[in-house]
């Protein structure tokens, strides 16, 4: 994309932000399309992307390949109409990867729908039923019927089978929809199974939690409300057109509500929040801002809605993505496993091809036409709740960061052992920073996350206690200043190799975000037997190169050659600091570091308090209470006075038994 890399281009009128435009677009994806083919088997059944095999094997990575490509390729020549050199390119290629894929005894097949649990090609067939359901003027009225008939045969494996509860409920909702639409086996109790599914997990404010547990994510973004919506369009004229009808205008309010929060998540350099897993589908996360274009439910400008989506775009093609192949690697600016789930394999990165749905819009739609309008951080510092998901969302205009203060999201169900995952628990997530994820960093957990440590192993490299299930408090904001809280009771991971936990019942931490301005200051409210370490640790800062030390009198900080600022200060209760350094435990960066403090517990309830600060413009050396912080701490109460707000802060203790 010339734009991205071309300073001295002309900007279009349009795009006067990113400088991009449809037909930017289309010349990425179609440049994702042939750094992929590539790939491609002869029939073009498979696109065996190069890479760490899945959990699935090898024959379902290739199918993944081509479906998640095929989605691309799909929402590609439904936006030409299906006319054109490039489209019927597509069209022959995925054309002949149907009946390759399809055809049991070709020797490209894909494996089956079957057996007693569910399986990856359960996730493929949704993308499959989707492609050919946008294409199907110009694709799947085209094909043989012999070709049609076995494509039928293999979605139909589909039928009367289970899948994980969780939003992979919605891909059987789908793909019987296709079934039905075009004469195929179908259920409608399992079409309708999934879709009432998701009625559980609705948290309010446009938000679900992706299955029982608390695991708010992106999954809200290219999960939620694409498929419902899209659904609506394929059952409509059909035998649940009426029940789609209705469910189309719940779907819209929801995502309404939705974008309403969602647009305070992308930063003034584009980047999405690092937070929650998949993350390795990068600017999918673009898709509700052209699936409310598409529903005509959106909240914002259409050129609010294209800056956002373009300007996430734009920030993985201006940070090497694709890499130099052309091909999406497991990562986020460059490949990185450790952020990765075990069921990743290498063509999973292409579920990002859902970011180009905004093709199915013509090139007339005013989300194309429209000037782009400057994102909300880009216009002054932000700061929104999220009640419904025990968020605040803090941005700040200077250096568009934005951040994520989680007292919400955790990534636990209902049962045992507990799980916690660095994706989900930790008490802060940002645009410029992500959490550490390799093995030896999660056991230590250091960033953005208090703590205890055993007694008995003092070491700051001691297996910590982790954060258990978040029981939410609140999440307000007022005069732009936030405030969210939550409690845990930690657990303890067993040395026994099989994954056990259990809760400390002993140990109880209450916390309170209070966020302003750059500043978040963190009241920690710990019940722990005397002798317990506490630990509290700010943002994990990576960078090619070890971060430098920024320690002052009052502040532990790293800080990167260009100029960003992790740092934490004791406002009350903390004994020391330092700087914890790690290598290859950072998507961001190999080298990371992370400034803490630690405290030696005293026995009972006891309250600790930090001011945390992420910043690109640097750090005050006179620490917080230069910038107007004062504090007062009684039993179970601190009063924080902060600048603008007559009369403080009150935070008192809300957790169980008080």
């Amino acid at each position: 994309m010339p734009y991205a890399n071309s300073p001295t281009s002309p900007v279009p009128a349009v795009s006067p932000i990113t400088g991009l435009t449809r037909a930017h677009w289309e010349e990425y994806g179609d440049r994702l399309l042939e750094g992929a083919h590539a790939h491609a088997s002869a029939s073009y059944a498979q696109v065996n992307i190069p890479g760490r095999r899945s959990v699935a094997g090898p024959v379902s990575d290739g199918l993944e390949g081509f479906a998640r490509t095929f989605l691309l390729a799909a929402f590609r020549i439904a936006g030409d109409g299906g006319e054109g050199p490039r489209a019927q390119q597509l069209i022959d290629r995925y054309a002949a990867g149907l009946a390759a894929g399809a055809d049991g005894s070709h020797a490209e097949a894909w494996p089956r729908i079957d057996g007693d649990r569910p399986s990856q090609p359960m996730v493929e067939a949704a993308s499959i039923a989707l492609g050919l359901h946008v294409t199907r003027p110009w694709l799947w009225a085209r094909l043989d019927p012999g070709v049609r008939e076995r494509v039928v045969d293999w979605l139909a494996g589909f039928v009367g089978r289970w899948t994980w509860p969780n939003n992979w409920v919605l891909f059987q909702s789908v793909v019987e929809e296709f079934l039905a639409s075009v004469g195929g086996p179908h259920h409608e109790t399992e079409i309708l199974r999934g879709l009432d599914a998701i009625e559980k997990w609705y948290l309010g404010e446009g938000w679900y939690t992706d299955g029982a547990d608390r695991r708010i994510d992106y999954y809200n973004a290219w999960a939620f409300h694409l498929y419902p919506l899209l659904w609506t369009d394929m059952a409509a004229g059909g035998a649940r057109s009426d029940r789609a009808a209705e469910l189309r205008n719940t779907y819209r309010e929801r995502l309404r509500s939705f974008l309403a929060h969602y647009v305070h998540l992308v930063s003034g350099d584009g980047s999405p929040v690092h937070q929650g897993r998949s993350l390795i589908y990068r600017f999918a996360a673009a898709v509700p801002f052209w699936t409310g274009a598409m529903y005509d439910c959106s909240p914002l400008p259409p050129g609010l809605a294209r800056r956002a989506a373009s300007g996430m775009l734009l920030h993985f093609d201006r940070n090497s993505v694709p890499d130099r192949r052309g091909l999406l690697t497991m990562g986020w600016h460059r490949e990185f496993l450790p952020m990765t789930q075990e069921y990743s394999g290498p063509a999973s990165p292409y579920w990002a091809a859902k970011a180009f749905c905004g093709l199915l819009l013509p090139a007339s739609h005013p989300v194309w036409t429209a000037s782009e309008e400057p994102l909300p951080v880009e216009l002054a510092d932000r700061m929104t709740a999220i009640p419904a998901a025990g968020w605040l969302v803090q941005g700040t205009r200077a250096d568009g960061i934005v951040r994520l203060h989680n007292h919400g999201s955790d990534r636990q169900g209902g049962g045992e052992p507990e799980y916690d995952d660095p994706h989900y628990a930790k008490l802060a997530y940002s645009s410029r920073t992500a959490p550490q994820t390799s093995d030896g960093a999660w056991a230590r957990t250091v960033d953005s996350q208090l703590v205890l440590l055993d007694p008995d192993v003092p070491d700051l490299n001691a297996r910590a206690l982790r954060r258990g299930r978040i029981h939410p408090l609140l999440a307000t904001e007022e005069q732009g200043v936030g405030h969210a809280a939550s409690w845990h009771t930690p657990f303890r991971r067993t040395d026994s190799g099989s994954g056990d936990a259990r809760p400390v019942s002993e140990c109880r931490i209450e916390t309170h975000t209070v966020a302003w301005s750059r500043y978040e200051i963190r009241v920690h409210f710990v019940t722990a037997p005397a002798g317990w370490g506490v630990r509290d640790g700010g943002y994990s800062l990576a960078s090619p190169t070890a971060p430098g030390t920024c320690a002052t009198r009052h502040w532990q900080a790293a800080v990167t050659d260009d100029g960003t600022t992790s740092a934490i200060a004791s406002l009350w209760g903390f004994e020391h600091g330092g700087l914890h350094r790690d290598s290859g435990a950072d998507a961001m960066g190999k080298e990371s570091a992370v400034p803490y403090l630690t405290a030696r517990h005293a026995g009972g309830t006891r309250t600790y308090v930090s001011c945390v600060l992420l910043a690109a413009d640097g750090l005050d050396p006179a620490g917080p209470a230069r910038v107007g912080v004062d504090i007062v701490v009684e039993d179970g109460r601190v009063t924080l006075s902060l600048p603008g707000l007559p009369g403080g802060t009150v935070i008192t203790r809300l957790g169980p038994d008080h």
